[in-house]
């Protein structure tokens, strides 16, 4: 196909700019609008599929401050943990005010994926103190592989929800046997605003885990009314087109 030259600009192909689409058809720059002036579709689902990538994106940013996350390239690691994200609970948040830019600790939030066993871990008691009990056995844990203790606490600034995410290093010491496996013994393990995981981590490998937490300071936000107020707040949902 010829180039044609437009100011000096060789076009090969479609360019778009200030409303304008140009295009090469049979030899020729033919040029047309760029604008669309079909209405834009918000349905419920596209709404709710929108609003959960959204707060996605968000938490991202948040488990970036913590470190390097840990998600395989599959094609990259934010997308991968952007899939994992569709099978958390969806919130909705309006468009402006405090709020609108939130982020919410939510049960089962992942927090890495890799090929190493999955570590099973809940919230209870050891010897009558708070604990995150794991079933890790201290034969799990090769030489040279570490533990890092993911902490996600949920707090509200002003209106805003906000979660800070951070992750340090446990020793295997630092843990008590039980009967199922290794537990980590804190009194801060009773605070409801907060969530937890406990990853195990081999070289490039590490273990799929989830946040476990008893925060329920998001369920607020996943009400058929915060859905309506949220959608009010974008120009209202928009029919199904069948």
């Amino acid at each position: 196909m010829a180039n044609d030259k437009i100011k000096g600009l060789t076009i090969t192909g479609r360019l778009k700019k200030s409303g304008i689409t140009l295009y090469i058809r049979n030899g020729k720059t033919v040029a047309r609008s760029a604008s669309s002036y079909q209405p834009k579709r918000r349905t419920r689902k596209q709404f709710v599929a929108r609003q959960q990538l959204s707060h996605s994106c968000r938490i991202w940013s948040r488990l970036k401050y913590a470190g390097v996350p840990l998600f395989p390239a599959k094609p990259t690691g934010y997308a991968q943990f952007l899939s994992l994200m569709r099978r958390t609970q969806v919130v909705f948040l309006p468009k402006n005010g405090p709020v609108s830019d939130g982020t919410l600790l939510l049960p089962d939030m992942p927090l890495s994926e890799g090929v190493l066993p999955v570590i099973e871990q809940h919230l209870g008691e050891v010897g009558g103190s708070a604990a995150l009990i794991t079933s890790l056995k201290r034969d799990d844990l090769k030489r040279g592989d570490k533990l890092l203790l993911y902490t996600l606490k949920q707090i509200v600034e002003g209106e805003r929800p906000k979660v800070l995410v951070s992750r340090r290093d446990v020793n295997v010491n630092e843990m008590a046997d039980t009967g199922n496996g290794l537990a980590l013994v804190d009194d801060g393990f009773t605070d409801n605003m907060t969530g937890w995981a406990l990853v195990h981590v081999s070289g490039e490998r590490c273990s799929s885990q989830t946040a476990v937490t008893h925060c329920t300071y998001y369920q607020r936000y996943t009400t058929e009314e915060a859905l309506e107020e949220a959608a009010k707040s974008y120009g209202g949902l928009t029919r199904d087109v069948f």
